[in-house]
């Protein structure tokens, strides 16, 4: 079995790297190749991985390229985990939007339209090669945001599903809080992709005893302070929502703390360097404990899960993922990219039934699928109306004068990224 990283002179590569390395029975790699344009980052990071598989035992065989064609070549999956225009990019992102009042973060609001902007195009470029390279490739999208560009993605008709850390994150924390073994775990997880709510918390499976009221009950405090949102808040909602709906429930609070602080693209940019350096330890043979605070914890254990499953090997049967609504959220189009739990084998991942969504949560669903239907055809046409119009429908933008001045700063923030501007 060969894989491929798109994207792996990322310093998060280590984790995944880690993952394949424990995990092997369940996805038993022979060949992973690294793939990054960036040579100095892909030696430190490549060395590191190679030290790794072999302190663990893993016989398969690392190999390094900045050439993306041989890169792909022969892979059964690609996983994308790029970032177009690095942490420059992102840093720019989570700060101008401040400027109206807005949110500054790389996956929503204005800087997420950036984002999408910036990462549509080279990502369906990529999913081109890997499908001239083998159509029967599976591509697993880690890229942010990773719902816009799964829809892209399954939109070209690439075999794609997307993939987040944040359901496998709340699925490790409740099993500590029920003191169960993870896979005990079952999440009625909905939404959209970082727009998302648990709405039940089972063990044993799909059918199994909900336990969130107890979960609530117990332990809501701990909940709450974890995402940062108060606990009357999720006593009243009866859910737990993700972390990226603070930005939504606390939009002025959140932008207060933002204007205040060094943004999280500078704290991660240090990071970054001290990563680095570690890496180039040739005693390093190890993920350094200072990678969990990077970010995309247990990226590596639904990376492996997810692979498995759709290469036909030991992977859980049901699994968190970005995939085609096909009717499970009635109010949205069938083509729409819905995060949902899911059956997922050698043909895909197809969404399990989802129980009526309440209001409260549908409406803002629907709102934000407007949003990424308007943000993906900007970012496959360009032109600057389309632009307003995403921001425009964008709930945390909405208003006109907002958008205006949002766009020509998105513009002019992103012109050597954007072929039309």
């Amino acid at each position: 079995m060969k894989l491929t990283v798109v994207g792996g002179g990322s310093t998060y590569t280590p984790e995944l790297i880690d993952g394949f390395a424990r995990l092997r029975d369940t996805l038993p790699v022979e060949e992973l190749v690294l793939v990054d344009p960036a040579a100095d980052r892909l030696e430190l990071v490549g060395g590191l991985a190679r030290r790794i598989f072999a302190k663990q035992g893993h016989p398969g065989r690392i190999t390094t390229t900045a050439d993306l064609d041989a890169g792909v070549a022969g892979a059964d999956a690609v996983l994308l985990q790029l970032r177009v225009g690095g942490q420059a990019a992102r840093q720019q992102d989570e700060t101008w939007p401040l400027e109206c009042g807005c949110v500054g973060q790389e996956t929503t609001g204005a800087g997420g339209l950036a984002k999408a902007l910036r990462t549509v195009p080279v990502v369906l470029d990529i999913a081109e090669r890997v499908r001239r390279a083998n159509p029967d490739a599976w591509i697993i999208d880690f890229t942010n945001p990773v719902g816009i560009v799964t829809r892209a993605l399954l939109q070209a008709g690439h075999r794609a599903v997307g993939l987040c850390n944040v359901a496998i994150g709340f699925q490790r924390k409740f099993a500590a809080l029920l003191d169960v073994a993870p896979h005990e775990v079952h999440l009625d997880h909905v939404g959209l992709n970082h727009l998302t709510w648990e709405t039940g918390v089972r063990l044993g499976g799909p059918e199994g005893e909900d336990v969130l009221p107890r979960l609530l009950a117990e332990h809501g405090e701990r909940i709450a302070g974890d995402l940062h949102l108060p606990r009357p808040l999720l006593d009243r909602l009866g859910v737990v929502p993700s972390y990226y709906l603070r930005y939504y429930y606390a939009h002025d609070q959140v932008v207060e703390e933002l204007r205040e602080g060094p943004s999280r693209a500078a704290r991660v940019a240090a990071m970054e360097r001290e990563l680095l350096t570690m890496y180039g330890d040739p005693e390093l043979a190890e993920k350094p404990a200072l990678l969990a605070q990077r970010g995309g914890a247990f990226y590596s254990e639904a990376a492996v899960d997810l692979a498995a499953a759709l290469l036909g090997g030991a992977g859980s049967p049901y699994q968190v993922v970005n995939t085609l609504n096909r009717g499970t959220l009635p109010f949205l189009p069938d083509d729409a990219v819905i995060e949902v739990q899911a059956a997922v084998g050698a043909n895909g991942a197809v969404p399990l039934p989802v129980a009526p969504l309440d209001p409260l949560y549908a409406g803002l669903v629907a709102n934000v699928t407007a949003y990424e239907e308007l943000a993906l055809d900007a970012a496959l046409r360009g032109g600057r109306e389309r632009v307003f119009e995403a921001l425009l429908a964008h709930p945390l933008i909405g208003q006109y004068a907002y958008a205006e001045t949002l766009t020509d700063q998105l513009i002019a923030h992103n012109r050597e990224h954007l072929a039309w501007a």
